[in-house]
Order: C-alpha cells, then structure tokens, then sequence
C-alpha cells in the first residue's frame, strides 16, 4: 500500500482511496507564460510516480493537471503574468499560452510523464468559476466591493490547517500583491480576490460576470476546475512547497464550503530543485531548460533519473555534472538491459521486486529504490535473463526507457577494448583498484573514455 506524507496531518499516512479501485489526483500544472525550467517540471514528477505506484497496485488513475492562462500575478509587480508577457512579445495572451502550452506537454512527454486525463484550461472555466463565486457569496463566505468580489478568509474556521498559518498573524498581500487601489476595497488584510474587476481594460483577455468585465483571481481556478472534474472528494492534491500558501490554502477555503465537506483527503508536496546551491528562478539567473539540456547532448530522461536520486520531500542541488554523471547512468543502464536481453530468459528475481515496490511505497522512496536496482545490477547470484524481466517490469515504476537498446547493435569499438572493458569491471569488482586504473588508461589510450557509476562503468568514444 502507499503511503505518503500529508502537509496537513504532519505524517506519513496510507493511501486508501475514496472509490474503491480508482485513485484521484489534482496537480497544479504551469502558468503558461514562458517555458517551464526544470525544477517546475520536478513537480510534475510527483504525480506521475504516485500514479505509476497506484497503477502497480491494480487501481485506476484518475488524474487531471489544469492549465492557467489567465489570472496568476507575478509576486513582486502585482502584474497579471499572461498579460504582461504578452505586451512583451506583441502576441495576445491565448497565442502565448498555446505556444508553452504545447512546450510543456512536450517536455513531460520527454520526461516519461505519463499524460493527464484532463489538461484543463483556466479560460475555458471562467463560468464554472462565476458559479462558485457567487455560491460562496450566497454561503457568506465572499462580499463584492468596487466591482470586484473577495474571499472572507476570517469566514473559514480551519483557515491555515495546509500552511500551518494563523489568519491573524498574516501579513498584507499574503495571498497575492494588488495594487493599492485593489486593497482599498478588502475588508480584511487577509482577504483574497475571487474576481478582479479592476485595472483591466483589454477585451481579448477579460471576461463578463454579474459584478462587471474582469478576470478570475488565480485560486479559484483549481476549485473550479478540480470539483467539475474529479467531484467533491479527491484523494490527492499535489503541488511545490511554494503553493502549500496562498494557494493551497485558498483552494482548501473555497472548495470545502461549496461541496459542505474536506474535498481533499491529502494534500502532498515536494520540495525545491536548487540550481548551483540557489532556488532556480528567473531572477537568479540559474534557470535551466530541458531544451538546455538536450542541447548538451543529454538524455532528457537522465533528469528524470536524477529526480529520482533524491526524496521528494528534499532539496535537490542540480549542476551540469550531476546531470552528466545521471547520464551516464542511464547510458550504463540501458545497455545492461541491452546485454541481458541476449540471454535466455530466467524468472523475475521477486525479491528484488518486493525491494523496489516496498520503496516506491514507503512515502516514494526513490534513492532507496534505485539503490535496489543497482544491487541487482551487481548481483552475480541472479542470471542474465532473469536481471533483464526483473528491471523491464520494475521500470514500470521507474519510467526510464531501459528497453531503448535491446535489439540494437552494440556500438563500434575499437579492437580489444570490449574485453579490456569487461576485464576492467571485473577488476573493480574485486576492488583491484591498481588493474582498473591500468585498464582505464590503455583503453583512453585507443579512444574509449571510461567513468564509473553506482551500476557500472560508462564509457564514450573520444
């Protein structure tokens, strides 16, 4: 059974689905305003693991990750981000927004995501949220004020059980910066915008409701969107630590009183990817694209695979050398694989299996699972064949293609170095350090560059 760990209960709990048999995740998905470096496409790894292990246990995946293209703010300018981008460039909002719409399925498909039941749009739920915004109205819960309509966050008793805030400790602009005119008209420093109606004059990106033109505020969106597509009791909610608040806060304070009940049963987050020991953010400069990292000649799913290096729930620092290193992995995997498939067919080695699924279990332990699977690499009571069906079913939890080179033809060598390879892994085996440090340098010698990895040595040809 999987077990995770809710932000809201503080522990590691079991995972028993509402439905028996079907298992429900919401994720928060991009702002579709530039393209998604690569610690926000950490965060759509998340899901794609829970799901995977749910899928491993026999249930059915409900999974929807929506799409905001219109009213997110930039935190520092208080600026709609699609619309300031789109002044920018000199397209209109939608034209952007399809464009790294695009970009970011792309990049999960690179990445082994597995697809999203639903990808739903923000502009096209704009009356979904004008509903919910006037239920939470009728339930006291919202007041309108300058053509705009607020949230009453003193109206919501539990009001930061997600964040571990307290409503009266909050600071002005905790739920989003507005200008001052816009803060003028809340009744409370904590309150937030269900629908802005000021500061907005382009027709192709605002929307009619009963209160005036306007746009969503960005939290109503996920409540909107995941009640209309999942129902009123979702398992999991997934999302970066940065949207525990305002966000997932917000969404918490809005759905629960329209649906009368917690709609959400978990609420689970993953930490920050940093870059060069820094939060990656455009700001810092330390941004890095997939595209960066194919154009470097790397295996877009060696990020994956580096992903999978650390705990969800824990900071990962990525360097070009990490990602170089995880490459390399990859590469030595694969052609294992590759190796392993040429022998005659054995059974699944299922303690090996238990090993790996008991770490996918255990609150998504990923270095543990992969520490499984390089011990397997390694293990000379297990046969060829039988390595090769073990590590193709277990990639169904990894998603790391390690059937990509079965079938092909091993690369050129140059003549002697396949068995001065084989001879230098045996070597190392027997940790005859001395034999392994001969062998590496005869083999640069005739062009083959040899480095080693936790499951064996990679090599490239000069």
């Amino acid at each position: 059974m999987l077990r995770l760990y809710d932000t809201r209960l503080r522990e590691v709990v079991d995972i028993v689905p509402v439905k028996p048999g079907i298992l429900s995740i919401y994720a928060c998905g991009p702002t579709v305003y530039k393209p998604q470096h690569v610690g926000n496409l950490r965060s759509s790894l998340f899901p794609d693991l829970i799901g995977r292990v749910a899928s491993w246990h026999g249930l059915q995946v409900r999974f929807v990750q929506n799409i905001t293209d219109v009213g997110h703010l930039d935190e520092e300018s208080g600026e709609d981000k699609m619309i300031a981008e789109a002044q920018r460039r000199g397209l209109s909002p939608l034209e952007i927004a399809r464009e790294i719409e695009a970009l970011f399925k792309a990049d999960g498909e690179a990445l082994g995501y597995r697809p999203a039941m639903a990808h739903p749009r923000a502009t096209e739920y704009v009356p979904q949220m004008i509903a919910m915004t006037e239920k939470l109205i009728e339930l006291g819960h919202a007041y309108e004020s300058g053509g705009s309509v607020w949230y009453d966050a003193r109206s919501f008793d539990s009001y930061g059980e997600v964040s571990n805030n307290r409503i009266d400790e909050l600071d002005a602009g905790a739920s989003g910066r507005l200008s001052s005119e816009e803060e003028s008209l809340k009744r409370f420093h904590a309150d937030w915008a269900l629908w802005r109606g000021v500061g907005f004059t382009d027709e192709a990106v605002t929307f009619d409701s009963p209160w005036g033109r306007g746009v969503p505020g960005w939290h109503i969106e996920c409540s909107a969107m995941s009640l209309d597509l999942l129902g009123d009791a979702i398992d999991i909610h997934t999302g970066g630590i940065d949207l525990r608040f305002p966000h997932h806060e917000d969404e918490r304070a809005q759905s629960n009183p329209v649906a009368g009940k917690d709609v959400i049963h978990h609420w689970v987050h993953g930490e920050h990817l940093l870059s060069d020991g820094k939060k990656m953010a455009k700001s810092t400069g330390n941004v890095v694209l997939l595209s960066d990292v194919v154009e470097r000649g790397l295996d877009p799913l060696a990020v994956r695979l580096f992903f999978l290096t650390a705990h969800y729930r824990t900071q990962s620092n990525l360097t070009w050398k990490a990602l170089e290193d995880a490459d390399k992995r990859l590469q030595v995997l694969r052609r294992k694989v590759a190796e392993w498939a040429e022998s005659p067919s054995a059974p699944v080695a299922d303690a090996y299996v238990e090993r790996v699924v008991a770490a996918f279990d255990d609150d998504l332990s990923t270095p543990a699972a992969l520490a499984a699977l390089s011990e397997l690499v390694r293990d000379p009571a297990v046969s060829p064949g039988s390595k090769f069906e073990t590590a193709v079913k277990l990639d169904r939890l990894f998603g790391l293609d390690l059937m990509r080179h079965v079938g092909q033809p091993p690369p050129a060598l140059p003549a002697g170095a396949r068995e001065k390879l084989a001879e230098r892994e045996t070597a190392r085996a027997a940790k005859d350090f001395a034999t392994s440090d001969r062998l590496r340098d005869e083999l640069a010698a005739v062009g083959v560059k040899v480095a080693d990895t936790p499951d064996g040595q990679a090599w490239t040809l000069a």
